[in-house]
């Protein structure tokens, strides 16, 4: 019994070691000082007005050495702000749907000169239903997936395999932070191809049908104002941010 009791205190302390030595969270002074970085592109900082980028790194509480994945990952635009915060010993992979040349296919141009000024940011084309490349399965720390779970919809993909194939990607204790464009009570993910909307609700409950729990929601996008029937409206749309994580 003692030497079991003695293994278990091991274990404890062990953790207890492990958790302590884990860097912090980026502080907002951080976020705000990587966001106003002056190598970053004009185009860049011209979607910064949207995007809030310092809020959401805050949020999302980024540690330097983090291994992340940013699903849907297109220009780049997310994944080299997660590279900038978890810094030259974490990691950042933007995934890309599987084109028609194959998963071989180069990224697009914007993400191949982000790669040119960052060597911690890879990139990967994979189906979205199994976005984890097999070689970080169960290593990743973050997954973000910023304004296109909704797209899901419109694509035919299979939603509750991708985001248990996330799940299953992460570290317990693992985040999966996922913004959209929000949508009326009732909608589900109904309007995907035409507002390019989905309910927040509805969201909710799928990805926590993979196993998350729900951690905390942003506001810093939201527009309570906005009555959620145009795509393109000239004021400013509301959307969320949703941070879950894996038990």
């Amino acid at each position: 019994m003692r030497f079991f009791i003695g293994i278990a205190a091991a274990v404890a302390a062990a953790f207890m070691v492990a958790c302590a030595s884990a860097p912090p969270a980026l502080t907002r002074e951080q976020a705000d000082a990587i966001v106003a970085a002056p190598d970053r592109s004009q185009a860049d900082r011209d979607n910064d007005v949207r995007r809030k980028p310092a809020e959401l790194l805050a949020f999302i509480g980024v540690r330097p050495s983090m291994t992340a994945l940013d699903i849907s990952a297109a220009r780049g635009y997310t994944t080299e702000l997660i590279a900038r915060a978890v810094g030259p010993t974490g990691k950042a992979i933007g995934q890309s749907l599987v084109p028609a040349g194959g998963p071989q296919t180069p990224p697009p141009a914007p993400f191949a000169e982000r790669q040119k000024r960052f060597a911690n940011m890879m990139y990967v084309r994979r189906p979205f239903d199994d976005p984890v490349p097999p070689e970080v399965k169960g290593q990743l720390d973050l997954v973000t997936l910023m304004f296109n779970y909704h797209d899901m919809g419109f694509l035919k993909i299979d939603r509750d395999k991708m985001n248990r194939a996330v799940f299953d990607g992460l570290k317990p204790g693992g985040m999966f932070v996922i913004a959209d464009h929000s949508g009326r009570a009732g909608t589900g993910i109904s309007e995907s191809n035409t507002l390019h909307r989905i309910e927040e609700a509805f969201l909710v409950k799928e990805v926590e049908a993979a196993g998350f729990k729900l951690a905390a929601r942003g506001d810093f996008l939201s527009n309570p104002q906005d009555p959620r029937t145009e795509a393109e409206p000239a004021y400013k749309k509301d959307e969320f941010v949703l941070k879950f994580v894996k038990p």
